[in-house]
């Protein structure tokens, strides 16, 4: 029944998400309702959700742009689903903004299989990354993708391999220009948020550590199949889905590095496992299959969602 629902992508299947995920990120922000006193937190909170939304249907626009997927609505659900197990990434402006322009750099790097403006799409994909590094340091760790997508596509040009040097350029004058006219410290905070922590003791409650735990095991259950029938895909696909498991491995690298770890910081991981997940759903024969991990899925979402509100 829930596949019948998603496999197509409509208007109804869009409306449906956007207002869950309203529904569900006011019932995490009404915990605390000190916000409502002020118009500016307000207005914060009003532009999170408008990033969330971004998030969201850019995720989509990738997949369908790309062919990465059918026309179905799995990826949006998936990505909607891991959102609710770690709450927390609802109030935390940094990683949103972060993985916003992650998920625009990942635009770019996809859509580089076509081969037309490549030098456009390297220097846009570069510093979207190099941007979204402001906001989490080690969101940097993506260049490698830009120099892997280079390697599958354009290695023989030279001049490719410089551009996000280019980039990297650009980002930094702004950056520095904008310490100096406004913040002074922003430098310093940078450079000092650079730091390694390979602990995982965070947890606060016990909670936390079973929605790790759960989203450990689908980490593993949609990752590993996609890695063995990475063959089965159609060739002219096959480097866009090396670079989604690519993309897996680095945003996995993050999470290890970061220093202030939290479950939070595994939202870099959501567009290539909402996408690892409906291809699973997608090419499943087996329609009793497909709906018991769409139901353990939004099940799982559920329990960690509630219990640690």
């Amino acid at each position: 029944m829930i596949t019948s629902v998603f496999k197509k992508s409509t208007p109804i299947n869009y409306s449906f998400i956007g207002i869950m995920m309203i529904l569900f990120f006011f019932v995490y922000q009404f915990q605390d309702t000190k916000w409502t006193n002020s118009l500016w937190q307000i207005g914060e909170k009003v532009g999170l959700l408008l990033i969330l939304f971004a998030s969201v249907f850019l995720s989509n626009f990738i997949v369908k742009k790309n062919g990465l997927t059918k026309d179905s609505a799995f990826t949006i659900l998936f990505y909607f689903l891991f959102l609710l197990f770690f709450p927390k990434v609802l109030d935390n402006y940094n990683l949103i903004l972060a993985n916003f322009f992650i998920l625009l750099s990942m635009r770019r790097l996809v859509s580089l299989q076509t081969l037309k403006a490549p030098k456009e799409k390297i220097f846009d994909a570069a510093l979207w990354i190099f941007v979204a590094s402001l906001f989490h340091f080690w969101a940097i760790l993506f260049i490698f993708l830009v120099y892997i997508s280079i390697i599958f596509h354009v290695s023989r040009d030279y001049r490719n391999w410089l551009i996000p040097f280019v980039s990297l350029f650009l980002a930094s004058i702004v950056f520095v220009l904008y310490a100096l006219l406004f913040d002074k410290s922003a430098i310093n905070t940078y450079l000092s948020s650079d730091g390694i922590d390979y602990a995982i003791d965070y947890f606060t409650n016990d909670y936390q550590n079973i929605a790790f735990s759960i989203y450990v095991v689908f980490l593993l259950f949609f990752t590993l199949p996609s890695v063995f029938s990475l063959t089965n895909k159609p060739l002219n696909l096959q480097a866009s889905y090396k670079k989604i498991l690519f993309a897996v491995v680095i945003s996995v690298a993050i999470f290890v590095l970061s220093t202030n770890k939290s479950n939070e910081v595994l939202v870099f991981t959501f567009l290539p496992m909402s996408i690892m997940a409906t291809n699973m759903i997608e090419y499943l024969q087996n329609k009793i299959q497909q709906e018991i991990i769409l139901f353990v899925s939004i099940a799982a979402a559920l329990f960690c969602f509630f219990t640690q509100l």
